[in-house]
């Protein structure tokens, strides 16, 4: 009987804590259904914990900087950056950088060109004595580049302002301006990529060096001319020949066909773009790659080649003796016979040259609506 009861003891001892731990059963039947409830709630929210870092990998995978989905997006987009910038550097020059630009022209790949950036402070009410004058010579040395004849893809420039970007400063932890910066296309940024300008020098010279040494791009640095110097001798030169022409014939300086045909001949020159060819240092045509012809008219409108001014010239010339010749039969006393040869070579000379002329600017500006159906 003892040892019986010794053995029921322990059962009977588990079966009242297990009584005690278990509850009824409507409350068994509560607890089972919240746990449960419990169970579900912690498994939809470990499944929304699994699937926040899965989204981020995946769009990392997608976003992230110079890793391109396929080998023929990531030639796309190079080419779509390359022309972007190209556009934008013969019609302005210097790039403007924002934080933008500056993260996905410079920083982000696919890139197989170089960037030249200065990084500088506009503004005159800042204390920077030396950004100005630095800013100059860079725009200099830019222009030169832009040149038909010395431009390439293989390397841009660029600026940025401290006032417009000063995130792209504080990356760099950028303390004195103005400095140039280097990024290659073929290695990654490095300290000997920075150089200080006051320590190379500012001259537009200057800069071309440094960056045909990092770049292997050599550019001739053309600068404006000084029209002080050219007013003086051409002030000179007139007074000289005025005096001259005083001299040996009172009767030639008052000849009023001979002013007429001087000033026709300076708005004539003025007005074809060759002063503007002069300053910008145009070249004599450009030469298509594709088809191998040489082109002397530029097709943009912001760009003249030399014998496109030559051609201009001689449009103005003979639409200008095409009304000289009208004025001169509707006011002259000659016969009829005189006369009509004058109108009728007047009316071709005007029709024939303005039509060409107004093709010209058409073949520039595809836009302009007006025209001869000669062009």
């Amino acid at each position: 009987m003892r040892e019986r009861d010794a053995q029921e003891a322990p059962l009977s001892l588990y079966t009242s804590v297990i009584g005690r731990m278990v509850p009824p059963p409507a409350a068994r039947s509560r607890w089972s259904s919240k746990g449960l409830e419990g169970r579900v709630t912690n498994m939809a929210a470990l499944w929304w914990l699994w699937r926040i870092p899965l989204t981020v990998v995946v769009a990392l995978a997608f976003m992230a900087p110079g890793v391109p989905t396929h080998p023929a997006g990531g030639k796309k987009m190079l080419a779509i950056k390359v022309n972007r910038l190209t556009k934008q550097a013969k019609k302005d020059g210097i790039l403007r950088m924002s934080n933008t630009m500056f993260y996905y022209f410079v920083l982000e790949a696919p890139r197989n060109y170089s960037v030249v950036v200065l990084f500088t402070v506009l503004d005159q009410f800042r204390t920077c004595t030396m950004c100005a004058p630095a800013a100059k010579e860079f725009q200099i040395l830019v222009n030169s580049w832009r040149h038909p004849s010395a431009f390439t893809n293989r390397v841009f420039f660029a600026l940025v302002d401290y006032d417009e970007s000063p995130e792209i400063f504080q990356m760099f932890q950028l303390r004195t301006v103005p400095k140039l910066f280097h990024f290659s296309a073929e290695r990654t940024f490095a300290p000997d990529d920075i150089s200080h300008v006051s320590e190379m020098g500012i001259t537009a010279e200057q800069m071309a060096e440094w960056v045909a040494k990092k770049t292997k791009v050599s550019i001739n640095v053309r600068r404006p001319p000084r029209y002080g110097r050219l007013a003086v001798g051409v002030l000179v030169s007139l007074l000289g020949g005025s005096a001259l022409l005083w001299s040996w014939s009172r009767k030639l300086v008052h000849s009023r066909v001979l002013w007429a045909v001087l000033a026709l001949s300076f708005v004539i020159v003025m007005t074809s773009g060759q002063m503007w060819t002069r300053i910008k240092g145009a070249s004599y045509g450009e030469r298509n790659y594709h088809t191998g012809r040489i082109h002397y008219i530029a097709r943009m409108n912001s760009l003249q080649f030399i014998p496109e001014t030559y051609i201009i010239s001689l449009f103005h010339a003979c639409i200008t003796l095409g009304v000289v010749l009208l004025d001169k039969a509707a006011t002259c006393r000659m016969g009829a016979i005189k006369t009509t040869m004058l109108c009728v070579t007047g009316m071709c000379l005007v029709v024939i040259f303005l039509g060409w002329l107004l093709s010209v600017f058409k073949f520039k500006q595809p836009r302009y609506p007006y025209g001869f159906s000669l062009g």
